[in-house]
């Protein structure tokens, strides 16, 4: 398996991934990127195409075909970021900070570490790209059982085995994690 970057190249295999649930076919991974009412208007395929160039995500692949997802870009790509309480920033400086925002891997390939391999994957890729921080707002599964569709975020637990550090809880379930690069 290898973690490649969502290009105008890969756009095919995150099309058939993406197209493989009807939740991520309907999001597109555009979530954190637009208003409420631009994501029930807008075609978000095209809105997460048209951001190819700039980054946007990671795609692990195996046997030539996707099988998982994570985005992964500059936090200030997210303006959904910023108006809530959950993701809100800690600092007004955001410049050099990238934000995880989501994850998704297809259901013949969980629970076989390619979450984890992505969030490694995702540190690297905002290393290299000369990023100072990277964040994440995963859920505390901690004592509870969840279905898969409500851990797009990540597991607070992978992200400190990760070498994320808790920056503070925002809610009952959910946190605000940094790794600082």
């Amino acid at each position: 398996m290898k973690v490649v970057e969502l290009t105008s190249e890969t756009w095919p295999l995150a099309e058939a991934l993406f197209s493989s649930s009807k939740t991520v076919e309907w999001c597109f991974c555009t979530w954190f990127m637009q208003t409420n009412a631009e994501m029930k208007t807008n075609d978000n395929r095209a809105v997460l195409r048209a951001r190819l160039g700039s980054p946007i995500g990671l795609l692990a692949v195996d046997s030539g075909e996707a099988v998982g997802w994570v985005a992964v870009a500059p936090r200030a790509a997210y303006s959904r970021l910023g108006r809530s309480k959950i993701t809100a920033p800690v600092s007004e400086d955001i410049s050099g900070v990238w934000s995880v925002t989501c994850f998704y891997v297809r259901r013949d390939a969980r629970r076989q570490g390619v979450t984890s391999m992505l969030l490694d994957a995702a540190v690297s890729h905002a290393a290299e790209a000369g990023a100072r921080a990277v964040e994440g707002y995963p859920i505390d599964t901690e004592g509870r059982s969840l279905q898969a569709g409500e851990l797009y975020h990540g597991r607070l637990a992978m992200f400190l085995d990760a070498g994320f550090e808790l920056v503070e809880r925002r809610g009952t379930r959910r946190a605000l994690v940094s790794r600082a690069l």
